[in-house]
């Protein structure tokens, strides 16, 4: 039985990993290797890393955790269940013999499966994801500062959002799309900051030589974008969390499985860190959050090994 099983090999549940091992624990880290970053070259605003690769990071990272004797295995969790002491996962590992085990035990748990991003369905627009169309400011922004920058609105953060790109460029074109265009204080707001609204529907995003030049309109208006910033449906890959029972909260970005500041969730023995419960973390945020709940981890499980000690001593 491994001390930690943690599902997910990306920031999050490296970053766990890591610390379970510098204390010394047996740790499995399982990971179908899809983080959510994988569609861009370049990670910014991350300490020390600014400008590297996501995939590099991983690489690093899983480096790291070896180094101290954890195991990675590539593979997909398929069912989780609680069992005496811990829990058992049932995995669906590619190439595996399929006389072998298929299941790992654990005394605890730590899930780090992240999220998808589900775009609006216009042509060319998923094309360009990660590569000139973006979600956050604050990753993003600076590398297209002074450029022109569309805002394509999913919903009411879509405001705030143009809002906050206007501190990276002069030139923001809020896209309306299907949704409503700004009015009253809102729309005051993009007046005094020189805000452009195009109203109607985009009917497709343009491309040359693999970069983003602009969008069509309903109507064949067309628009010209060195950069577009949008609010995707975050799909937080809770399934197993879901399976065991997890309570979960509403926030404005949907529904997710609840967390205290350590990540551990409702379910006794499992932590959860990264985008599966938090939509706003970003590569350094998942990489505290999957810091701090290594550590809880490791402090539930000292207290575990008095218990077991003290029952042993007591036969």
């Amino acid at each position: 039985m491994w001390d930690a099983v943690i599902v997910g090999g990306g920031p999050a549940g490296l970053s766990g990993a890591l610390m379970l091992g510098r204390a010394r624990r047996r740790v499995l880290v399982i990971d179908v290797g899809e983080p959510r970053n994988r569609f861009t070259e370049t990670m910014h605003a991350v300490l020390g890393r600014d400008g590297t690769s996501p995939a590099q990071l991983l690489a690093d990272g899983r480096a790291e955790v070896e180094s101290y004797g954890g195991v990675i295995r590539h593979s997909a969790v398929t069912a989780v269940e609680r069992v005496t002491d811990g829990f058992s996962l049932t995995l669906d590992e590619p190439g595996a013999d399929p006389d072998a085990e298929g299941a790992v035990l654990a005394r605890r748990l730590l899930v780090a499966t992240g999220a998808s991003d589900k775009l609006p369905d216009i042509p060319g627009l998923g094309d360009l994801w990660g590569r000139g169309v973006a979600t956050c400011p604050y990753c993003d922004a600076y590398e297209v500062k002074d450029a022109r920058i569309g805002i394509l609105a999913t919903g009411p953060a879509s405001i705030m959002q143009a809002q906050l790109l206007r501190q990276w460029s002069e030139s923001i074109t809020y896209l309306s799309h299907t949704g409503a265009e700004p009015i009253g204080q809102e729309a005051a707001g993009f007046a005094a900051r020189g805000i452009e609204v195009a109203p109607g529907p985009v009917e497709r995003v343009l491309a040359a030589d693999g970069r983003l030049v602009g969008v069509e309109l309903n109507g064949g208006r067309l628009i010209e974008l060195d950069a577009i910033f949008t609010i995707p449906t975050l799909l937080p890959a809770d399934r197993s969390l879901l399976s065991l029972g997890a309570a979960t909260v509403e926030n404005p970005m949907g529904v997710f499985v609840q967390v205290d500041a350590t990540g551990r969730t409702s379910i006794d023995g499992v932590w959860a860190a990264g985008n599966v419960v938090n939509p706003a973390a970003n590569v350094p945020i998942s990489i505290g959050a999957g810091a701090l709940a290594g550590g809880a981890i490791n402090h539930d499980l000292v207290l575990d090994d008095i218990a077991r000690a003290r029952a042993g001593s007591e036969q």
